[in-house]
């Protein structure tokens, strides 16, 4: 049978892990897709010391890739979002099928790529997006499909993990920390999308429009950093039976979806708990099957190339199929897609962890417990710590609340003149 013909687009990390996989286990890949795969050629516009592309054509020009008649399959690695975009949609003017690990691009234009690729019969296949080499997607997709998904919640930014678990272990900083993970080439020098949430946002926004079966709607996530997180607030929380991670959070409630990157308190025997390092993990909650976690490495070369290969194999194995046998872009039929919102962050409920420094003197915390007794917010813990030059650190923890009534709690609290600077806040999950 003839060949399938791939035209990779980036040959970085994972354009050169992909290329690599695909020629070091080209025999397995073809008895499992039932074709051999080859890669037809390059668009790069630097070639990789890692990959031996002796026999391979490159070109810097990667719409050449694109628009190349013999290629059957593009795939894009080059990330970012405009040139990524005009890349994809030229593939798909021209029938090509596209693979991508590019989260940033799904996220935001991956409902007008999906739409496109519906109008002209091609697949796009995005396993590689979220997670590295977890296949999250395909699980939820195909793997969950008799389930009404409730909640999903995951660590999907290594760099971020790396740094809280370094900063509990240790009990460093967090500034020291990121420097360190700078050092290892875990964060970018603009460590801004990972340690902001924004990463994390664009891929939780494409696990919940699979989970959901709702449109992709990356501007209506929330997000938090960790940036804001202390030694301190890492230590409170281990005395507390609990570990801060940097999760991404997503619920099904009868007024809408939850769709929110925050660091979040969670108990320590807790599954998502236990995640250490630069290890990725997303536990998923469905009504029939109930909780399953999938975890493994959320980077790197060859894990991430992993996934972005068996994109291809699934692609190569329906070739044949029409659009309408073949598993939808986002789990749902394109005309199925629910329209339940996305819920505005201050009507999302949770539990909170506050800390707050007061000065010494009797009856400030009567006025800080008396403010959210007022606010109908219950309270499950309150502890005091030693006193250092007439500041006394609070740590209280609350009930579920909705977060608009701890905002305004929030704001009364602070304007106590016996309060000294911002409150802290962090919710609480215990999945």
């Amino acid at each position: 049978m003839k060949p399938v013909k791939v035209g990779i687009c980036g040959l970085g990390t994972v354009g050169g892990g992909t290329f690599n996989v695909l020629k070091r286990n080209a025999e397995e890949i073809s008895r499992r897709a039932g074709r051999s795969i080859v890669v037809e050629a390059i668009g790069a516009r630097r070639e990789n010391p890692d990959c031996d592309t002796r026999g391979t054509h490159i070109t810097a020009d990667i719409f050449e890739i694109a628009r190349n008649p013999e290629i059957d399959v593009v795939v894009e690695l080059i990330g970012g979002y405009e040139l990524a975009l005009e890349l994809v949609m030229t593939a798909i003017e021209h029938g090509k099928h596209v693979v991508t690990a590019n989260k940033a691009l799904i996220a935001v234009h991956g409902n007008e790529i999906f739409e496109a690729a519906q109008k002209k019969n091609v697949m796009v296949a995005f396993e590689a997006s979220v997670a590295g080499g977890i296949p999250i997607i395909k699980a939820i997709r195909e793997g969950l499909s008799a389930n009404k998904i409730n909640w999903l919640a995951g660590i999907i930014n290594g760099t971020g993990n790396f740094i809280l678990t370094e900063m509990r272990d240790k009990g460093r900083d967090f500034a020291d920390v990121l420097a360190e993970a700078q050092a290892l080439g875990y964060a970018e020098a603009d460590p801004t999308f990972d340690v902001e949430g924004i990463d994390a946002a664009h891929k939780l926004t494409i696990l919940a429009s699979i989970a959901f079966g709702v449109p992709l709607q990356f501007e209506k996530a929330y997000t938090e950093g960790i940036s804001k997180i202390t030694a301190e607030d890492v230590q409170y929380a281990e005395e507390l039976g609990y570990r801060i991670k940097h999760l991404g959070v997503s619920r099904r409630t009868e007024n809408g979806i939850e769709l929110r990157v925050h660091p979040t308190m969670i108990p320590e025997k807790a599954l998502l708990a236990n995640v250490h390092g630069v290890m990725n993990a997303v536990l998923v909650d469905g009504d029939a099957v109930g909780q399953t976690m999938y975890y493994g490495a959320g980077a790197g070369a060859e894990p991430t190339a992993s996934a972005v290969v068996a994109d291809i194999v699934d692609v190569v194995r329906t070739l044949t199929a029409d659009r309408d046998n073949r598993v939808p872009h986002l789990a749902f039929q394109p005309g199925s897609l629910s329209e339940l919102p996305i819920l505005p962050v201050d009507e999302v409920t949770s539990a909170y962890y506050l800390r707050l420094t007061v000065n010494e003197r009797p009856g400030v915390l009567a006025m800080v417990t008396s403010i959210l007794s007022e606010s109908e917010i219950s309270i499950d813990a309150i502890i005091q710590k030693e006193t250092h030059e007439d500041q006394v650190p609070v740590i209280i923890l609350t009930q579920d609340v909705q977060e608009k009534q701890m905002n305004e709690a929030i704001a009364k609290i602070e304007a106590l003149a016996d309060v000294n600077q911002a409150v802290t806040r962090i919710r609480v999950e215990h999945l």
